[in-house]
């Protein structure tokens, strides 16, 4: 019988936080179960659009926080 694999074990997986022996039971599931195979692409894609993000505050945010330095006179800082 397969273990059933949680997404939980499927990210462990893909951070590589698995024994070899987990592993080689996930690999095997993942070739047997379609859509344990679908939800590890779908958890791989998500990853790698993660990673393209470019977070940045806004102009607004900027200048509130430039404008509360300067009131406080933590500008020099």
């Amino acid at each position: 019988m397969i273990k059933p694999f949680t997404p939980n074990d499927l990210v462990r997986y893909i951070y590589q936080e698995m024994s070899e022996v987990e592993q080689e039971l996930l690999v095997q599931a993942l070739h047997s179960d379609d859509s344990l195979m679908q939800e590890y692409i779908e958890m791989l894609s998500t990853i790698e659009q993660m990673d393209q993000i470019q977070l940045q505050p806004s102009e607004k945010v900027v200048q509130a926080i430039k404008s509360r330095a300067q009131s406080t006179g933590l500008e020099r800082v």
